[in-house]
């Protein structure tokens, strides 16, 4: 039955504002709090041998945006589930997300890749969780997890803003790992696909 709760209206441009300011807020918290794992997560991909990026739903989404950026830097990177990834092993990392950390199908491809030998990242909102069992680096984002509809952590549905902030530390991370390799943008380019 459909709840009875009356719900203020709000203005799309209200909505957008909060969006905004909630997702800065809490990447700002997850990048002072998480500095030290961040710079060992840069160091990871960036002498990995290949990358593989995965999660579920809308993290695993939010993750191939990742993916996309990681392969403009020339780094080796196999989206999981893609028919073309190859399997992973010694050298290699699992950079993947889940915001309860508990998500079986996370937890159990990172089992996989910790048991083949390879490097295992994760981002999560819970720091004691079965998917921080087996990572190397964890980064923790102070956001709601999806069942959470207290909205003491987030107004926004579900695992919104944790979603948001994969992308943005993501998004931050190439940028780190970018100015690293001290490329240009024209460098860049040409990986970019020519096949749209």
């Amino acid at each position: 039955m459909p709840s009875t709760t009356a719900i203020a209206a709000i203005s799309p441009s209200a909505a957008i504002s909060l969006v905004a300011n909630e997702a800065l807020r809490a990447a700002e918290r997850a990048a002072v709090a998480s500095s030290e794992q961040l710079d060992a997560l840069a160091d990871l991909l960036g002498s990995a041998d290949r990358v593989f990026v995965g999660a579920a739903g809308r993290s695993g989404i939010a993750l191939r945006m990742t993916a996309m950026r990681l392969m403009h830097l020339g780094l080796d990177v196999h989206v999981i589930g893609d028919v073309t990834t190859p399997a992973i092993g010694v050298g290699d990392v699992l950079l993947t997300a889940s915001g309860s950390g508990t998500t079986e199908s996370v937890v159990r491809t990172a089992q996989k890749a910790a048991a083949a030998g390879a490097g295992v990242a994760a981002i999560t909102t819970v720091a004691a969780s079965a998917l921080a069992d087996v990572t190397d680096v964890l980064v923790v984002v102070p956001a709601a997890q999806k069942l959470d509809r207290t909205a003491a952590a987030s107004d926004q549905y579900a695992g919104s803003l944790f979603e948001q902030v994969v992308v943005l530390l993501g998004d931050g991370l190439f940028h780190a790992l970018w100015q690293r390799q001290g490329s240009s943008a024209d460098d860049l380019w040409p990986r970019h696909s020519n096949l749209e």
